[in-house]
């Protein structure tokens, strides 16, 4: 008898442990973020400063999708471009192009995160760690306001994320988002040169310090994946 009660005990403690560890593992972080962006234009860029909300859909501790809505600044001119911009694309002059931009760039997307260790708070039995690197990848759109063009994005950047508790994430990441619009700026082929899918178009750089929460813990009763 004292054996059988001592074998429950075992199994119910071994039970209580499993079910603690699954219910660190959460189906939605939800949060924000500040950041910069660098753009790669026709103009002279500035660096530009922005926000950004995000939702994250953990698949397991070592995946996950990621949508983000952001919004950056987008400064510059062409007071300091060494190529020579025309009056005009088509008939060149004398007269050197001054332009300047000061407007906004609004960014739609999702990623696909890919963590190089397990990810989760409590180390445990699947070796969890609270510090993980990353890599990213994903489809997205954007919309330059200077040149009213809304054109498609393909981001790819690498980051890190640490469990700051167990449902409070900081994470720090760079991404490049590559776009298929040359008039982000409101500059559309100053040398009067076209182009085909990424040459010569607007692409910008973002560097971004996040802070989400998780929401909606896993069943701890169901199975883990």
């Amino acid at each position: 008898m004292t054996q059988r009660l001592l074998l429950l005990l075992l199994l119910t403690a071994t039970l209580a442990a499993r079910a603690q560890d699954d219910e660190s593992i959460y189906r939605l972080e939800l949060g924000g973020g500040v950041g910069m962006a660098l753009p790669y234009t026709d103009v002279k860029d500035k660096m530009g400063a922005g926000a950004q909300l995000i939702a994250r859909f953990p698949l397991n501790p070592r995946m996950a999708i990621k949508t983000a809505l952001s919004y950056y600044s987008l400064k510059g001119s062409t007071d300091d471009v060494s190529n020579y911009y025309p009056t005009t694309a088509t008939t060149p002059s004398d007269e050197r192009l001054r332009y300047k931009v000061s407007d906004a760039l609004l960014n739609l997307y999702g990623m696909y995160e890919l963590h190089f260790l397990p990810y989760g708070y409590e180390k445990g039995y699947q070796g969890y760690k609270r510090l993980v690197p990353y890599i990213q990848l994903g489809l997205g759109a954007v919309y330059g306001k200077a040149g009213k063009a809304f054109t498609l994005d393909m981001p790819l950047g690498v980051g890190a994320k640490y469990k700051v508790g167990a449902r409070l994430n900081l994470g720090v990441d760079y991404t490049m988002h590559f776009t298929l619009s040359d008039k982000l700026d409101g500059l559309d082929a100053p040398l009067g040169i076209k182009s085909s899918l990424f040459r010569n178009k607007d692409h910008y750089g973002s560097l971004n310090i996040t802070l989400t929460y998780d929401l909606n813990p896993r069943c701890p009763t169901c199975n883990k994946y």
